[in-house]
């Protein structure tokens, strides 16, 4: 059984960071590729950072980094200069696709979730 297990959300004041991890369990986790997405109340869920298999990057943010180490089955997204635009639940998803794709329908396997709230 897949799981992705995220961790590392809470509050953080604007111009803040935060890191938020990702471990996965259940599957051979070098060959998927990962990406991070968050979705704000009443909004649709949006495409983040993303890496594949291969380390190969893509990102809608300069402010975040994601980074993996397949040795920890471990996904990381480094977020800085935090604003309150920012706040949303920060979901982990995973597929076996050969590159990162930004539509969230692409992905088979989620996270529950993590909140950042980014407020004064």
């Amino acid at each position: 059984q897949v799981q992705l297990n995220e961790s590392g959300g809470g509050l953080v004041q604007p111009g803040g960071s935060l890191r938020l991890s990702c471990v996965g369990s259940g599957l051979t986790f070098s060959s998927y590729t990962m990406a991070w997405f968050r979705q704000a109340p009443g909004k649709e869920r949006e495409f983040v950072a993303g890496v594949s298999f291969t380390g190969r990057l893509d990102s809608v943010k300069d402010r975040f980094t994601i980074s993996r180490d397949n040795a920890k089955n471990m996904v990381v997204l480094q977020m800085n200069n935090l604003n309150s635009e920012d706040t949303a639940v920060y979901y982990c998803a995973a597929n076996l696709n050969l590159v990162v794709n930004r539509a969230p329908t692409t992905y088979n396997y989620w996270g529950q979730g993590t909140q950042v709230t980014v407020a004064t």
